[in-house]
């Protein structure tokens, strides 16, 4: 860890304390998410570009560092952003005006130094101790092609290696919400560190939410999210494709009375369809946000979480979180990258009507 790193650090977990010098109770958390530590590379390409390099248009494919080489030597210019989903969606209730943390891992190389920098600036708190060997902070190459879709390639790097001793037992028991993402269930370690949080939240009274991701996730973990979804999640996100395969049903019809039965919330997105939210036998449709133009959909789901969650927090009913999810992400997905660009909390005053 740089010396600049540690002092940092060393600011993040110093006690507050009063004018006598008596540690103060520390501030509880809006939301603390767990998840892949990534930098965003974003580049258009035509649909040749994805054919040629046998990419799965629209998805997710995990790729090694031989890989990410060479799509980063073919690709054309790239904008780098940080990103991981659960810290997009971090970064959006931070500009909600959530309080945030966020714990995932990065190694201590000029990416991982610009990631911890960004999410810090945003006012999120982050802790995780930078690794100081093994592999390079973790990248994802997106490739936008001109219908907006965006088609990801991720080497995981650093990220991969958290576990849970990287788990912020402090931070997470401060949570009124804990967020994790399916993308970084993957290897041992990082399966423990979600177990080890969810129980330390649940333990303090709070939410556990979850979001499925992809649906080459979902196909690879089928079993185990299930499992995780019925023991340990109180708020589930997936989208139209992703639930229809953790429950092997041919319509998101199908699917509905089953995610129900299995979880507290469940904010179900169907894209230009808008979304279906359920809790217990209330039931919300929402209409999808109507923008002048799709320019990249990366982070469309990843704000919609932001928006939804920061309805919650503020005990919004169903309907109305789920407007403030679709405008989050219709702001997202408005523009190149997968944070906010506009000032969300205006967007949300002059959507709704009122302060969030």
């Amino acid at each position: 860890m740089s010396q600049r790193s540690w002092f940092l650090y060393c600011a993040t977990r110093a006690p507050v304390r009063d004018p006598n010098g008596v540690i103060m109770p520390e501030q509880k958390l809006d939301v603390v998410a767990i998840g892949n530590a990534i930098v965003d590379v974003l580049s258009h390409a035509d649909d040749a570009f994805v054919t040629k390099h046998g990419l799965a248009k629209g998805s997710m494919t995990l790729i090694d560092a031989a890989q990410a080489d060479k799509l980063y030597a073919d690709m054309g210019p790239g904008v780098e952003v940080s990103g991981g989903s659960a810290a997009n969606t971090i970064a959006g209730l931070a500009a909600l005006g959530a309080k945030c943390g966020f714990i995932g891992r990065v190694r201590n190389d000029q990416l991982g130094n610009v990631y911890a920098h960004d999410l810090r600036a945003g006012g999120v708190e982050y802790t995780t101790t930078m690794a100081t060997s093994g592999p390079g902070t973790g990248r994802c190459y997106i490739l936008v092609t001109p219908d907006a879709q965006r088609t990801m390639n991720t080497y995981l790097g650093a990220s991969v290696e958290l576990g849970p001793g990287d788990v912020d037992a402090r931070m997470v028991e401060r949570a009124r919400i804990l967020y994790l993402e399916g993308y970084l269930w993957d290897r041992p370690g990082a399966k423990e560190a979600f177990r080890k949080a969810a129980d330390i939240a649940r333990t303090k009274g709070a939410k556990v939410a979850f979001s499925l991701s992809d649906a080459f996730c979902v196909n690879r973990w089928r079993d185990e999210f299930r499992e995780l979804i019925e023991k340990r999640v109180d708020i589930l996100f997936a989208n139209e494709t992703e639930i229809t395969a953790l429950y092997r049903v041919n319509t998101f019809e199908e699917a509905v009375p089953m995610v129900r039965a299995h979880t507290e919330v469940a904010a179900l997105t169907r894209s230009e369809k808008g979304a279906v939210i359920v809790r217990g036998q209330e039931t919300a449709t929402v209409a999808a946000e109507r923008i002048a133009k799709v320019v990249d959909t990366t982070g469309a789901g990843d704000l919609y979480a932001s928006g939804f969650l920061c309805g919650l927090l503020r005990g919004r009913d169903l309907a109305t979180a789920g407007s403030m999810g679709a405008i989050a992400a219709a702001e997202v997905i408005s523009h190149f990258g997968a944070r906010p660009e506009a000032p969300l909390k205006e967007l949300m005053r002059k959507q709704l009507g009122y302060s969030v």
